[in-house]
């Protein structure tokens, strides 16, 4: 059954007209004409009962046009699927990361790479909050986000998928105050000056609730997006700070005093997150299903 004829045929059906059919499909009104005779020839059944310029449904007709609409919308399917392939030969993944997230994302990446050598990444390298605006605005499909109280309400609007769960440590000077402890408590803090991250970090929402949980507001002596930086800040005795120990496991050992944060203990729940309902191309749902099998697998 020809595909052409099809169309045609639930044109004049929805369009109750042979020559709106043919406007609406933007040819004339005889080779409209000639493709649903075409059809029904090719059925050898009679789908449109012609009163004059009028015509009624037979129940050929009906079952034909049901189905059609049915057969038109899987073809529609097929053709953006078949697109989204092509794609993969020639297009692009967005994604939005945290500049904290290169540690976890790096090898994925290049697992995604090798399996997808044609497909440019493309990444847009910002603070979780506004991530969340260009997900949510649509010019993202997909981005790196913190789990924590704060946004707990915002997983309505957003599915997401864990990538990683690391407790919080202070990161100080080797030679400070807190050397050879383990774990500190918060409110051992409060007197300390904190490096605290760029503008627009989530993390800086959970580190100031929680100091503000444990009796004083922190003092913040310098700000960074870069971890790295921020670590030699540490280092140079500007201030302390709170940092996965996922990062502070990578740094140069005896450089730092490193201790687990404890009472109360927080963690850095790193989450890839997509606006729930919305489409997603071949290129992120393929990197959708690496992510799956590396972190699930």
């Amino acid at each position: 059954m020809d595909i052409r004829s099809l169309r045609y045929f639930v044109a004049v059906v929805e369009q109750q007209s042979f020559s709106r059919a043919a406007e609406h499909l933007h040819v004339t009104q005889p080779t409209v004409s000639k493709m649903v005779q075409q059809l029904e020839q090719e059925l050898g059944l009679m789908l449109l009962e012609r009163v004059g310029k009028r015509f009624t449904l037979t129940d050929a007709g009906n079952v034909v046009l049901q189905r059609g609409r049915a057969l038109l919308a899987m073809h529609g399917d097929m053709g953006v699927e078949l697109e989204d392939l092509q794609q993969m030969r020639r297009g692009d993944l967005r994604l939005g990361v945290t500049q904290q997230a290169h540690l976890v994302l790096a090898p994925l990446l290049a697992a995604y790479h090798r399996r997808y050598p044609d497909i440019e990444l493309k990444l847009f390298e910002g603070g979780s909050q506004s991530i969340e605006l260009d997900l949510r605005s649509g010019s993202l499909e997909l981005g790196t986000m913190l789990d924590h109280a704060a946004n707990a309400g915002i997983w309505q609007e957003f599915d997401a998928l864990p990538l990683v769960c690391s407790p919080l440590c202070l990161l100080a000077p080797k030679d400070s105050e807190w050397r050879g402890r383990r774990s500190v408590a918060l409110r051992e803090l409060a007197d300390s000056s904190f490096i605290f991250y760029g503008e627009g970090f989530a993390l800086n929402d959970i580190v100031k609730d929680a100091c503000l949980r444990a009796g004083f507001t922190p003092r913040i002596s310098g700000r960074s997006g870069q971890w790295d930086f921020l670590a030699s800040l540490v280092r140079l005795g500007v201030g302390i700070a709170l940092l996965p120990k996922v990062f502070c496991d990578t740094l140069p050992k005896g450089s730092f005093t490193v201790a687990t944060l404890e009472e109360p203990a927080l963690d850095w729940k790193l989450m890839l997150a997509w606006r729930r309902g919305g489409h997603l191309s071949f290129a992120a749902r393929a990197w959708l299903e690496l992510v799956r099998g590396a972190t699930c697998g």
